[in-house]
């Protein structure tokens, strides 16, 4: 049968393509020796292939935001760790990058994730306990010690003091001789999921939308590489929201950052490129592969004829993927294997660029290093075995695939339809439109498990009496006296006059319209601390109190 026009198209600006960027070294073929099609497509191209599938690294980007996606390059495989001081993080994560972890997540702790030094009172007992502790440009040199910033992408998992610590993170890559503009990464500086999901604000939304703004400003300029925000459904879905709720509330906070960067003064072209996404994935496979094309699809069309992107770069909707935390079990530890298995293949299959793997400990305490390197040998095994990464969106064409799909588009849209006509998510969320919805699927969701309508193994079903306990983490109470102590030795030795007229300057920014992140940097740089910089900001600001 003779091809579309535009399939001929698709595959010569392909061949042009694979000149520059060549596929992998491995071989697609099955077991028999047999040829995988890279991409398979049906005899007849309708219109409804055309306008909604279409071909991949082509709006609306169904199918994936490269022609190639896997069998040119895998998805970054990352591994969320952070825990107890910078120097045990450090050495957690070079065991990581020794064992093929492609790319860093950091975790930090909660004193660090709301604007609190260690010895802050409001910081007691919590220090180094559900992530790294960082006070200070010195924890950050240290965090990183023997890293290269140069070869390494590095995602931060930081909201509300997100522009703080990308700042000493310019700055260790600057002691370490590395050009800032050649650094890679993401910081996940979405505050407005904090407000309906999560907590960890400090600021009320406006301010905190200007630290957002200031910050894609400045990354455009001398960051170019790094991604200025991660636009988490993440935490959405964790708190118990649906799948369609998660692309409903993600893509709506992504238009209100948008829209800020534009009533800031911002180019879209320029910032949109940068926009990243992060999703969970959960344990109903077919529905989360549905979910991710659903939301690159819904992304392309929003770029495109709400705010009239033009570059190609600027519809494409790029994610980071986490397997559902809320689905671990502290029954029977094992299972959570087999189901962090089933989340990452429907990440892969939904066309992720980068995702990290639960570990089957993560119910009960920080993961252990075996726990680590079996999540990670998962998606090693998804990747060289399965053979689910040599064709390009290999469950396209599927009638339920596609159907739902179309679904889950049309479902989510009619709920950003619903935010518009509150006044957008700013609105929403005061008025706690988004916090009910999430809190009644929450409901409903664990009504199902108590009725068991909803079966969970080993939890409501096939449970078994557990006489063992296995291994775990614990983290030295001695951590937070030590981190205390490193931080009045800090204060002791740095030049404290250079950090009060680093703060005053501070300060001044802050009253006026000047774009924050060089004064942050600039405080950063004398050794200020975390905790100091933002009581700076929050006595500017205000604090929200949600």
């Amino acid at each position: 049968m003779e091809k579309h026009p535009e399939q001929i198209d698709w595959e010569k600006k392909l061949e042009e393509s694979l000149i520059r960027y060549p596929e992998r070294k491995e071989k697609f073929i099955n077991h028999g020796g047999e040829e995988i099609p890279r991409l398979a497509v049906p005899d007849r191209l309708d219109d409804h292939y055309l306008q909604d599938i279409g071909f991949p690294g082509r709006y609306p980007y169904t199918r994936g935001v490269q022609p190639t996606m896997y069998r040119g390059r895998l998805w970054t495989m990352r591994q969320y760790a952070g825990f107890s001081s910078a120097l045990e993080s450090n050495q957690r994560y070079r065991y990581l990058l020794d064992q093929g972890t492609t790319g860093l997540s950091v975790a930090f702790d909660l004193p660090t994730q709301i604007g609190y030094d260690s010895d802050d009172p409001m910081a007691e007992g919590e220090v180094g306990k559900v992530g790294v502790a960082i006070d200070s440009l010195a924890d950050m040199e240290l965090l990183f010690d023997r890293i290269p910033l140069d070869k390494v992408s590095t995602s931060m998992t930081i909201n509300a003091p997100a522009a703080i610590l990308l700042a000493m993170y310019v700055a260790v890559a600057e002691k370490q001789g590395v050009e800032i503009s050649k650094i890679k990464g993401t910081i996940q500086n979405d505050i407005l999921k904090e407000y309906v999901a999560r907590g960890t604000y400090i600021f009320p939304p406006r301010p905190s939308l200007r630290l957002i703004t200031d910050t894609f400003k400045w990354c455009t300029e001398h960051t170019p590489e790094f991604n200025t925000i991660s636009i988490s459904g993440y935490h959405i879905r964790e708190a118990g929201s649906t799948a369609v709720q998660e692309v409903a509330f993600t893509l709506a906070n992504g238009i209100t950052y948008v829209q800020a960067a534009l009533d800031a003064g911002l180019e879209l072209d320029n910032f949109a490129p940068r926009l990243s996404f992060f999703f969970n994935a959960s344990s109903d496979l077919l529905e989360e592969v549905s979910k991710f094309r659903a939301a690159r699809r819904l992304w392309a069309r929003i770029m495109k004829e709400r705010f009239n992107a033009s570059k190609p770069a600027s519809l494409m909707l790029r994610f980071h993927t986490q397997t559902a935390g809320y689905t671990l079990t502290a029954q029977q530890i094992d299972n959570n294997i087999v189901r962090v298995a089933l989340q990452a293949l429907s990440a892969v299959l939904g066309g992720t660029q980068s995702l990290h793997t639960n570990s089957r400990d993560e119910a009960l305490s920080l993961p252990t290093e075996d726990s680590v390197r079996t999540a990670l040998r998962t998606q090693q095994v998804i990747a060289h075995e399965s053979g689910v990464t040599s064709s390009v969106d290999p469950l396209a064409g599927s009638y339920f695939i596609e159907e739902l799909t179309d679904r889950i588009e049309a479902q989510a849209s009619e709920l950003i339809a619903k935010i518009d006509k509150a006044g957008g998510v700013v609105a929403a969320i005061e008025g706690g439109f988004i916090q009910r919805q999430i809190e009644n699927s929450a409901y409903e969701y664990q009504q199902e498990i108590e009725k068991g309508e909803r079966i969970i193994v080993g939890v409501n079903e096939f449970k078994i009496e557990e006489k063992t306990k296995p291994p775990l983490l614990r983290v030295n109470p001695e951590v937070e006296n030590a981190q205390v102590q490193g931080l009045k030795e800090l204060r002791e030795r740095r030049n404290n006059k250079e950090v009060q007229e680093a703060l005053a300057n501070l300060s001044v920014s802050a009253r006026n319209s000047s774009n924050l992140m060089p004064e942050i940097l600039a405080a950063v740089k004398t050794y200020a601390t975390l905790g100091e910089i933002c009581h700076v900001l929050r006595e500017v600001f205000g604090e929200y109190r949600g």
